[in-house]
């Protein structure tokens, strides 16, 4: 009997790792590098590794025949416990799979739904990382397991011919749609708390995992967020007070990282989570300059954003990890496809001022840096804008005072409203860099 709410785990577990590279996939340096990466995050020891290319998959076992065989044999021969697959296989090709090897088989979503599973920290990611699990396991209840829990019986409780799949299925789509409420109420509340912060603007981290979001968090807000080298660390969104230099403080979020064909599942049930990078001002989307497939990645994360329909949203896009990138070649190629993006180094610091004056003309775009005159008795303009924007300074003489502030454009209208006459408008100096759909 298989619990639904625990999914399959590899921790401490000798796995071979095996990836199938259709015709219409791109071509990667190291196709099985991520993979890799995301067994040993899982706490699985890398016995030996398959690779094959082929034009469509085998219906039986995904791999061809041959290929079926040698997993086998190597599987008998280094004593794995586990084979993962850096492909999503159909239930039959696992059960056969299984059935040739010996031991369990685990397809590339349910790897990272295990890894998910195992750092949801917070009550939020594990009721989004159950319910992940169990849209994935729903259409495949006839052939994972026969039943999912011990349920009473008697009369009236059952009816006529009722098979217990049925039974199964019933209880999964009632646990999905209880997290799916459950999780509706956190979005909405997150909403409300975004809604109040009293026009301070947001930015967010986006990127591929293990790109340096967190250490960047921690170099610009001066935090202790921990920082491991590991896949998927971050799950949980945490935000920061960012002094903004040129600009003020502005609310810096770090979110869980993305990576290429991230189960739709995990998406949408992140929802809420994400919910920062959704409402954000800007997105700060940082990208690991020195890993070989770095534009993979880069094109993996606007898909995700696209997915969550953000894609649009103003973007900064940040190569980091410059210092251990040997060659200027590497940063110029990269610009090259992506003019606008900027180097740093979350590490040491470099680039940082330019991030900073890149993210605050890219802030100001939606706000305006005005002078304002009116009487000096006006307090319920001072009160306006004090409350909507930011005032710079105040100069007053007998009857007249100015007011320097930066405000919201869509404020602008209301100033006249409240007895004020804008006088000037500052236009912000323009950095090197633009974001991204300037």
């Amino acid at each position: 009997m298989k619990d639904p709410q625990r999914t399959a785990t590899v921790a401490s577990e000798g796995a071979i790792l095996v990836s199938i590279q259709l015709s219409q996939d791109r071509c990667l340096e190291d196709p099985l590098a991520e993979l890799q990466g995301l067994a040993e995050t899982a706490g699985a020891h890398v016995l030996g590794r398959v690779y094959q290319k082929r034009e469509t998959p085998d219906s039986a076992t995904y791999l061809g025949k041959g290929k079926a065989e040698h997993l086998a044999q190597l599987v008998r021969s280094t004593g794995a416990d586990v084979v993962l697959f850096d492909n999503d296989l159909t239930p039959s090709q696992k059960r056969n799979l299984e059935k040739l090897t010996g031991c369990k088989v685990l397809d590339r979503t349910e790897l990272i739904l295990d890894i998910f599973a195992t750092h949801a920290r917070t009550y939020e990611a594990r009721l989004a990382v159950e319910l992940a699990q169990l849209k994935y396991s729903l259409p495949r209840l006839k052939r994972m397991w026969t039943h999912l829990s011990r349920i009473r019986h008697g009369i009236g409780m059952r009816g006529p011919g009722e098979k217990q799949l049925e039974e199964d299925r019933r209880l999964v789509e009632k646990r999905i749609h209880d997290l799916q409420s459950e999780l509706e109420v956190i979005l909405r509340r997150k909403e409300r708390q975004v809604a109040s912060r009293n026009g301070t603007r947001t930015v967010s981290l986006v990127g591929y995992t293990n790109a340096g979001k967190s250490t960047l968090m921690n170099a610009l807000t001066g935090s202790q967020v921990e920082t491991r080298n590991r896949l998927f660390h971050t799950l949980d969104t945490r935000t920061r007070r960012w002094h903004l230099p040129g600009w003020g403080p502005v609310l810096l979020s770090d979110t869980v990282g993305f990576i290429r064909n991230l189960p739709h599942h995990l998406i949408a049930s992140f929802k809420a989570t994400l919910e920062e990078a959704r409402q954000a001002d800007l997105l700060l989307h940082v990208a690991d300059a020195s890993h070989p497939e770095v534009l993979q990645q880069i094109s993996a994360v606007y898909a995700v954003l696209e997915e969550l329909g953000i894609e649009s949203k103003d973007t900064l896009l940040l190569l980091n990890k410059i210092d251990r990138i040997g060659s200027p070649g590497v940063i110029e190629a990269i610009q090259l496809r992506y003019p606008g993006a900027i180097p740093i180094s979350a590490r040491t610091g470099q680039g940082l001022d330019a991030l900073a004056g890149a993210a605050s003309f890219a802030l100001s775009r939606t706000f305006a840096d005005i002078r304002v005159e009116a009487d000096v008795s006006n307090g319920r303009l001072l009160a306006f804008l004090a409350d909507k924007g930011e005032v710079l300074s105040k100069r007053f003489d007998t009857t007249r005072m100015l007011v320097h502030c930066r405000i919201p454009r869509e404020y602008l209208g209301q100033v006249r409203h409240h007895g004020g006459r804008i006088v000037e408008e500052l236009a912000p100096e323009q950095p090197q860099w633009q974001a991204r759909g300037a």
